[in-house]
């Protein structure tokens, strides 16, 4: 995934002409030019090119001072299965603006793992979170199929069609004019063995899961969800949570709650880049 470079533009000053008074002074300008941002940051391949998985920042290791900050992901699935078309012609919702809204207000970066058929059902709203500086998309595969089996029921996806149901999510997310695109990927129901790491691996992406699990799916008592949570965050803890109001309408309540109280404990909140660079 390459960066996007942005050119900041600042109108030149006017040139003096003939007799006529010298034109007042310009105005300072910005620069004229930005550095690309960073590229994402992503794990090495594991043996024989297996799918790297990442699932917390590691708080050992020689970076004392890093590896205790109080930092903490809090990640959203926006999920939608490729056949759920005609259940949101129906009126089901597959979407939360109202959640979306709640991190934009509180300042919250977030990496919202999005399905293809997610991003083609809302293109719109695919799009303003794919242009915010404060989130970033990655991948929950095209049709919310497993990677492994049993998975809470999901179908199945063959082995040789892995590699292509990420590529195709990308592809969704590109249409929809989505551009703070990460080369992150989620399992649906976090489901996956040595075959789907090794199936994944032409799509050169890094696996993330998680530490916290949120219980917001088909909850509706977000007091138990904000606890779930508050309780099993640690310094460098990545949570999973859902951005699907017809399957997760708990979610912005207990966000309200989890939000000011990790802040009043010290915590900082971060995409999973960010947190992958620890």
């Amino acid at each position: 995934m390459g960066g996007v470079v942005i050119f900041l533009y600042a109108p030149g000053a006017p040139g003096a002409g003939g007799g006529a008074p010298p034109p007042p002074p310009a105005p300072p300008t910005a620069p004229t030019t930005s550095a690309a941002p960073e590229k994402p940051p992503t794990m090495a391949p594991g043996p024989a090119g297996r799918t790297p998985v990442f699932e917390r920042r590691q708080t050992g290791g020689s970076a004392a001072g890093r590896a205790a900050e109080k930092v903490v992901a809090l990640t959203f699935d926006a999920d939608m299965t490729a056949g759920q078309g005609a259940r949101a012609a129906s009126g089901e919702r597959f979407d939360n603006p109202e959640l979306v809204a709640l991190l934009r207000r509180l300042k919250v970066p977030s990496t919202v793992f999005m399905t293809g058929r997610w991003a083609e059902e809302y293109p719109a709203q695919a799009k303003a979170i794919g242009t915010d500086p404060l989130f970033e998309i990655a991948n929950h595969s095209y049709s919310h199929h497993a990677f492994s089996s049993p998975c809470y029921g999901l179908p199945v996806v063959g082995k040789d069609t892995m590699a292509r149901e990420v590529e195709r999510a990308f592809t969704a997310f590109r249409k929809a004019g989505a551009r703070n695109v990460v080369p992150y990927f989620r399992f649906p129901g976090g489901c996956y063995d040595d075959t789907a790491l090794r199936a994944l691996a032409p799509a050169n992406v890094t696996a993330v899961q998680w530490d916290v699990v949120s219980g917001d799916a088909f909850a509706t008592d977000a007091d138990a969800v904000a606890e779930q949570v508050l309780d099993g965050v640690r310094p460098g803890s990545l949570v999973v949570m859902h951005c699907t109001r017809s399957a997760a309408p708990a979610t912005e309540a207990a966000v309200r709650r989890i939000v000011p109280e990790l802040r009043e404990r010290g915590y900082r909140f971060v995409k999973v880049s960010e947190l992958m660079e620890g």
